[in-house]
């Protein structure tokens, strides 16, 4: 019981007997908060290793405007909790917005805060809120992460009802196969609630606070896997029912009766996904009972995504149409404007038809109009014979020519399918992300602009650098690859690419456990990958592993680099 009270419920408490709402536990926003209460004091965390007690140092004596490494800027500062403050701040050097965490140089929790968030930033997993910067400096110790103006928390999408289960089964997908990368790396989250859950406007969904957060706090536990495993559990219950799985009321979500214990979401509420309601029971502690229909419980996240991955795809809902409204003919288009209204009860007149041509210069145009039809049938008929007879001329020439020659394509061409991309994002096998906003400048039609990769010192390979660089594709549904067309920015030998059939935007395998659909190279500036392998997808990874050397220009200085400035696929 005290595990499972760790891990889900997170409610911060002001002192340690009156449960915050969840608007308090926004205290770690990552660019999305709405909240701003200076809570100033202490956030208990009812973890199953404890957390530290209070800490004593001197709170931080800094305002807005305050820059820190003379690069950022602070801003506005959401939060103010137990010695430590997180504030928007704006990166003066390269004009972004950025988020950053500060706590004195000699708080107890400063060494492990530095730690954790190093060990993040080392992850390099775009489903995670990135860490950009760890110092100390001057008495401080801060925490750059990226800043995502555009998402939304789930906190907030909750607010507005239950989740579609289509929607659903893509947040536990993407959340679950997530944590399962990161506890391959000895990462934990343990503070995985739905302030922590971010769905970006592309609808992918992205976690903040891996590790930084729990460590800001002094949250430990002797079970990590199993924390957040339960914490993912927890938020799928929430998402199915719009109801917290535990008596207390958290995140704006009101809990479970009291003295009931934990039910199933399709008993919370009617019309609940069936197989979802399981998956979330298998996930949470249920007492030492194990989940319905006799299914084994899910201790790691491990386990979870594979329980995902037997359960049949759910696919999304289908698009309602809404009928225009019917087509309104205006009193102009009837012929009534300017001429007074009817009388109610008055009938109307029906103008009478206009008279036929009687006079000789009807008579005249009638004749004239006759004598045009006529010449124009005879021309018709001449052109049409002579076009037969020439047919019938040439007719000997052509089938000699089709049996010598026979049909070299053997019938008409397959026809040949552009196929439509709907999203598009940057995939990462190790390391940090080259541009991730311009991946969808590769396919807006426009040759002018582009994505980039960063510049290296050697090359044409990337590695030992990287394994490699790419994009991962949405097409509009499943669709068999035939070829991919790629506009490129720089020429020289050599750039090589390569096509992998993939499961989803954020792939949950690695390079090595995709299938290959194709790969060519080129020293130019475009190129054409066939398929070697008919494989169909709507996840296509274009995977670039040499570029070529390039000169200096505006983004990068010289060096081994590319750029893609276009993507079309056919099928």
């Amino acid at each position: 019981m005290a595990e499972r009270s760790t891990a889900a419920v997170d409610v911060a408490d002001n002192s340690g007997d009156e449960p915050l709402t969840a608007e308090a536990d926004q205290s770690t926003a990552d660019g999305v908060a709405q909240n701003r209460e200076r809570d100033t004091e202490i956030d208990e965390a009812q973890g199953s290793g404890g957390t530290e007690g209070p800490e004593k140092a001197s709170p931080l004596e800094l305002h807005s405007g305050h820059k820190l490494a003379r690069r950022y800027r602070l801003e506005e500062c959401v939060t103010r909790l137990d010695g430590f403050s997180s504030w928007r701040a704006v990166d003066e050097k390269l004009r972004r917005a950025v988020g950053v965490h500060l706590l004195p140089a000699d708080h107890s929790r400063a060494r492990s805060v530095l730690a954790a968030a190093r060990s993040a930033a080392l992850l390099g997993d775009p489903r995670f809120v990135q860490v950009l910067d760890a110092v100390e400096e001057n008495e401080l110790v801060y925490v750059v992460h990226e800043w995502l103006p555009d998402a939304v928390e789930l906190t907030t999408l909750l607010a507005t009802g239950p989740m579609e289960p289509h929607d659903a089964y893509q947040m536990v997908s993407q959340i679950g196969s997530a944590m399962a990368a990161a506890h391959r790396e000895g990462l934990a989250h343990l503070r995985l609630n739905p302030n922590a859950v971010l769905r970006t406007s592309s609808g992918q969904w992205r976690i903040r606070g891996l590790a930084v957060s729990a460590a800001l706090r002094g949250i430990s536990s002797a079970t990590p896997q199993r924390t957040d495993t339960e914490s993912v559990g927890a938020l799928l219950y929430a998402g199915l029912t719009q109801r917290w799985p535990y008596e207390s009321d958290a995140y704006g979500l009101s809990g479970l009766p009291k003295d009931v214990g934990l039910i199933a979401p399709d008993q919370v509420r009617a019309n609940v996904h069936r197989g979802l309601s399981e998956l979330s029971m298998r996930a949470l502690a249920n007492d030492g009972a194990t989940a319905s229909r006799h299914e084994s419980p899910c201790t790691t996240p491990e386990e979870l995504v594979k329980a995902i991955g037997e359960m049949p795809r759910i696919r999304p809902p289908e698009p309602t149409f809404t009928a225009p409204p019917e087509y309104q003919r205006t009193t102009y288009q009837q012929g009534t404007y300017g001429r007074p209204a009817a009388h109610p009860g008055a009938t109307r007149p029906v103008p009478a038809p206009p008279a036929p041509l009687q006079s000789r210069t009807g008579k005249a145009l009638k004749w004239a109009v006759s004598a045009l039809l006529i010449a124009a049938l005879g021309l018709g008929s001449w052109q049409l014979a002579d076009a037969l007879m020439d047919n019938s001329g040439k007719s000997d020439d052509t089938n000699k020519t089709q049996t010598t020659g026979g049909n070299k394509g053997g019938g008409k061409n397959a026809p040949v399918t552009l196929l439509k991309i709907d999203n598009a994002q940057e995939y990462a096998a190790e390391g940090s992300l080259q541009a991730p906003g311009d991946a969808r400048l590769t396919y807006d039609g426009s040759s002018s602009t582009y994505w980039r990769t960063k510049s290296y010192n050697s090359g044409p390979k990337l590695a030992p650098y990287k394994p490699g660089v790419g994009i991962v594709y949405q097409l509009s549904a499943a669709q068999t690859i035939s070829t991919a067309t790629i506009g490129l920015r720089y020429p020289g030998d050599h750039t090589t690419v390569h096509l992998y059939a993939t499961d989803s935007l954020s792939p949950s395998t690695s390079v090595d456990g995709m299938k290959e659909i194709g790969t060519a190279t080129t020293s130019g500036t475009s190129l054409t990958v066939k398929a070697s392998n008919k494989l169909k997808t709507q996840y296509v990874l274009l995977w670039i592993t040499d570029v070529p050397k390039a000169p200096q220009d505006s983004y990068s200085s010289a060096g081994y680099k590319q750029a893609v400035t276009d993507v079309k696929f056919t099928g």
